[in-house]
This record gives C-alpha cells, structure tokens and sequence, in this order.
C-alpha cells in the first residue's frame, strides 16, 4: 500500500465502506477480504475494489460463494482470492 495522501484516503474510505455494507454476511465477507490482501494493493488493485464496492452485495456475495457467474469486469486473480478466502476463520 503506497502511503501517498490521495492513495492513503482511498484505502481507508474502502476500508470502511467494506465493513460498513448493511449486513453483517456483507461486512464479513468483504471487509474480511479487504483486511485480508489490501496491504499489497497499488492503485489499479483499489480501483478493482472500489468498483467491486459499488455492486450490490447480494450479487458480490454470489460471487465469491460461486453461486452465480462473475461478470468479466470482476474475474481475474482478486476474484479468485475472494472466493477461496475461509470466511469462518478470518484474521483481524
């Protein structure tokens, strides 16, 4: 994570917009990705999640449940991180 000013906002306003989602499932499940992997993000990395954020939980939880097909703007190795991440036993 890089510890520019503009990149270090970013991160923090994700950060609480991924626990901060209106259920509980959603806020594990996304803000436990986020605290998960975002130390190694750069700025392309954040956009993929901050786009991600915009997307109504329900549908990012099918998708990294693999319970409906991920829409090709979202596939790729973030994805696939989200999808094998142990939501039972996150590290905080």
């Amino acid at each position: 994570m890089s510890d520019t000013p503009d990149l270090s906002a970013r991160f923090a306003r994700a950060k609480f917009r991924s626990w901060h989602r209106g259920t509980r499932e959603a806020d594990y499940m996304i803000g436990g990705f986020f605290d998960r992997y975002h130390a190694g993000w750069g700025d392309q990395d954040l956009v993929w999640f901050e786009t991600l954020l915009d997307e109504d939980d329900v549908d990012v939880m099918a998708w990294a449940l693999k319970t409906q097909l991920v829409p090709e703007e979202f596939s790729g190795p973030h994805m696939d991180l989200m999808q094998r991440l142990d939501y039972v036993d996150i590290p905080r």
